[in-house]
């Protein structure tokens, strides 16, 4: 009987203990004071040959890795590819860098275009011929982007997610995006993902977010407003995010909201790092449904 009154008062002090921390962490981030550097990004521009014709400019953004993933000699060859065929590009980083944000977390929107813009000015750019290109949580970013500044002309989205999701703080209390300060509704944490998180299992927490419909529906992407073309391609086996399915609920709504330009999603066989050696498609789509409007500064298209 004593081993079991200490083994309870044992738990008892545990689970109050693990109580205070948890209230600790989740205080540990003011929802209503916006990060150091909030708006702050990076940039890298790679302007590419002269042709003595404006290039489309092609925004870069990485994912939940922070930095500027695009600027790696991981991603030289890629980067070669789209200068190659005749592509301006814009390398962004939205945190993870000294003078950025340190965390994912209300990354500002306005500061994100504002670089953009910047850019579109350049000279050799033809700055009426946007496009994004986004990986994971970069994915989330240039949808949500694009949904919201109509010169933006065409979206590519690598294992996007079709919801804005809580930010990546230790207390997951915040969004990951905000517009002129104030934060974009978000997929919350939830605590039955608690076990999940601390054990790593990335699919099972973001299952348990997408579990709560109500509030998915709330913070949907609103894809539908993008002025542009739309390719998504997505994961069949994607162990952090069900990539697939997000993927396919955007075609849907796409679909349901009579989008009017054109839309493509293509499902590659394997996890979520997967479909980025399969860039191919990306650059064949905006091939076709981008760089033929580039002459006449990507005036919209005829609905499709």
């Amino acid at each position: 009987m004593k081993v079991l009154k200490w083994a309870a008062i044992s738990l008892l002090v545990l689970v109050v203990l693990l109580a205070g921390y948890t209230t600790y962490i989740v205080n540990s981030v003011d929802p209503d004071v916006l990060p150091e550097h909030h708006g702050k990004v990076q940039v890298a521009f790679y302007p590419g040959p002269e042709t003595g014709a404006p290039k489309p400019l092609l925004v870069l953004f990485g994912g939940a890795e922070g930095g500027n993933a695009w600027t790696g000699d991981r991603w030289a060859a890629e980067r070669q590819h789209f200068l190659d065929e005749g592509y301006a590009l814009l390398a962004l980083a939205y945190f993870g860098q000294p003078g950025l944000p340190a965390e994912l977390d209300r990354i500002a929107l306005e500061g994100v275009h504002a670089a953009i813009v910047d850019a579109a000015a350049k000279p050799g750019v033809e700055g009426r011929c946007v496009a994004l290109l986004g990986g994971s949580k970069g994915a989330e970013l240039a949808l949500v982007l694009a949904s919201r500044y109509p010169d933006i002309d065409a979206v590519a989205a690598v294992v996007p997610g079709h919801a804005v999701f809580v930010g990546h703080t230790r207390a997951f209390t915040t969004s990951s995006f905000s517009h002129h300060g104030e934060p974009l509704p978000f997929v919350p944490m939830p605590w039955s993902a608690t076990g999940a998180l601390l054990a790593g299992e990335l699919r099972t927490v973001f299952d348990h977010m997408l579990a709560d419909t109500d509030a998915v529906a709330r913070a949907a992407i609103p894809v539908e407003q993008i002025n542009g073309p739309v390719f998504l391609l997505s994961a069949t086996d994607d162990e952090l995010w069900d990539s697939q399915a997000m993927s396919e609920a955007m075609v849907a709504r796409l679909a349901e909201r009579g989008f009017p330009h054109r839309y493509t999603h293509v499902a590659i066989e394997g996890g979520h790092v997967e479909p980025t050696r399969h860039l191919h498609h990306v650059r064949a789509f905006l091939a076709e449904h981008l760089k033929p409007r580039v002459a006449d500064g990507c005036s919209p298209l005829p609905p499709t």
